[in-house]
């Protein structure tokens, strides 16, 4: 009888299966529920699990009974105030206060939300759902196939430092024991003879020369099977395979000026975080380039990217020119699938707004796969939106979007970040 064990790694006291079936059943709700926790949530916590609350009347089931149709007469005991033909209306507040601890309700019925918790993975599975980096593609296929060297059993033909000396051995001892186990045999019984003959006194000379005389035939015989042959030599055989991939750099471009409030900073932090989140979980051969900026723009690293407290006044170009220069010295666009995302609240220099558009126009726009750009104000847009929004009309490959309150931050991601039509 065969016993079948299910080792997958459940949850304590949870099905696996009747879960994953829940999930997509009530997907709805739930990633309404998930989308609204983004907004809610600190930049620390933004990747944890979420407790998520569905209304009792989306899970109902639906079921068949028998209606209460037709006239129906009853006598209630105590009745003292109606008579048959009376309308009786509905008490005022529901029919009275119960002494539950539960929310009560004016319609005369309620009940609890059903609460249960998802995982982190499950979490960002739903959170990051049909993304993708838009405008993906293979360049430089020569580079970006990677082959995988992979054992492919044993040949008979091969180099040396490939050979495989226990196969080789096995297959060498096979072959002698084939060769020579049926002479061995017979000088055996030869051996046995040739000593019963000479301790026999009077026996035959002549054929006691004649077994000595096939002894010796067979030891030679016997001698001249190889220890080891050409034939018998294995050796490892290595496959490869391709696997493909593709290669992406994003470039993080953030505006820390003095005109960036706390809040406004915190908005774009969560947007970044977002794709970073986003990124890691997609694409496995992926560069993150970050880029603060000022009136000096500068390459540091994530934790310097969210947490600096650096500030001055606003020079996007400068940026702009940082992140053309990184590219061109260690992101060749022939090799790499370059991505950038700019957040700001939109405050420059009126005279460096023309310079950023001729600085995308010229040289970023023509070798990026997609450009973001996400305003992030509540004020009337200036001239750097204007000048970004221009380029919609030339560049398909540049995006405009617009924030005012972090509600707003995960629809922008989305609409951002959508899986296109193929």
């Amino acid at each position: 009888m065969a016993n079948f064990i299910d080792r997958r790694l459940n949850a304590k006291g949870r099905s696996t299966v009747n879960r994953q079936r829940f999930i997509n059943r009530y997907k709805q709700q739930i990633k309404k529920a998930v989308s609204d926790a983004v907004t809610r949530r600190s930049v620390t916590d933004v990747d944890k699990g979420e407790r998520i609350g569905i209304p009792t009347k989306d899970i109902s089931e639906p079921s068949f009974h028998q209606g209460h149709g037709g006239i129906r007469e009853r006598v209630h005991p105590g009745n003292d105030q109606f008579i048959k033909g009376d309308k009786i209306e509905r008490p005022p507040g529901g029919g009275g206060q119960g002494s539950g601890q539960g929310d009560a309700s004016d319609s005369g019925e309620g009940s609890d939300d059903f609460v249960f918790q998802i995982s982190k993975d499950e979490y960002l599975e739903l959170l990051f759902e049909d993304l993708e980096l838009p405008n993906l593609q293979s360049n430089r296929l020569n580079k970006l196939v990677e082959y995988q060297v992979y054992r492919a059993g044993f040949t008979n033909d091969g180099v040396p430092s490939n050979i495989n000396i226990v196969r080789s051995l096995r297959s060498s001892l096979a072959r002698r024991i084939a060769m020579s186990s049926s002479k061995k045999k017979l000088l055996g019984e030869l051996e046995t003879e040739l000593e019963e003959l000479e301790n026999t006194p009077g026996a035959e000379a002549e054929r006691i020369l004649f077994l000595k005389e096939q002894i010796e035939e067979l030891k030679h015989k016997i001698a001249k099977v190889p220890f080891i042959d050409t034939f018998d030599l294995k050796y490892n055989n290595f496959a490869k395979r391709e696997i493909p991939s593709s290669q992406a750099v994003m470039f993080c471009l953030m505006d820390v000026s003095g005109s960036m409030d706390q809040a406004t900073k915190d908005m774009a932090k969560r947007f970044y975080i977002l794709l970073y989140l986003f990124l890691t979980r997609t694409y496995k051969n992926l560069d993150v380039v970050y880029i603060r900026h000022h009136t000096q723009a500068k390459e540091v690293d994530e934790h310097e990217f969210f947490y600096s407290q650096e500030t001055g006044g606003t020079i996007v170009s400068s940026a702009l020119k940082l992140m053309h220069q990184i590219q061109k010295e260690r992101y060749p666009e022939s090799e790499w699938n370059i991505y950038a995302a700019q957040a700001s609240d939109g405050d420059n220099w009126a005279d460096d707004s023309p310079g950023c558009k001729q600085l995308l126009e010229k040289k970023l726009l023509p070798v990026v796969r997609y450009f973001s750009y996400i305003e992030i104000t509540n004020r009337a847009h200036q001239t750097l939106w204007r000048e970004y929004e221009g380029l919609q009309k030339s560049f398909d490959n540049i995006a405009v979007q617009h924030i005012k309150q972090a509600e707003d931050i995960y629809p922008v991601f989305r609409e951002l970040f959508k899986k296109q039509a193929v």
